[in-house]
């Protein structure tokens, strides 16, 4: 029997998960960058290799978006209603 809570939903492929060993200063200078434009240090590698393989010409088609992280749209950007 399957266990719901490791069985991806439906139509959505689980995303890999992948160990990387880096030098720590190639480490620092990638977390500062991805800072610098919001992202998180894995969201920046995912977004580099995206890049990277669409100008070499091997980004497979049936790639999908990048995932978009933090809050979900909706709602007011000033915060909760006050009462």
């Amino acid at each position: 029997m399957t266990d719901p809570a490791r069985t991806p939903p439906r139509g959505r492929q689980q995303r890999k998960q992948v160990l990387l060993r880096l030098d720590p200063s190639v480490y620092e200078a990638l977390a500062r960058w991805a800072g610098d434009e919001l992202r998180s240090a894995n969201a920046q590698i995912e977004f580099l290799l995206r890049k990277a393989l669409a100008e070499a010409g091997r980004l497979p088609r049936e790639t999908g978006p990048l995932p978009r992280r933090g809050r979900p749209p909706g709602g007011s950007a000033s915060g909760p209603p006050s009462a």
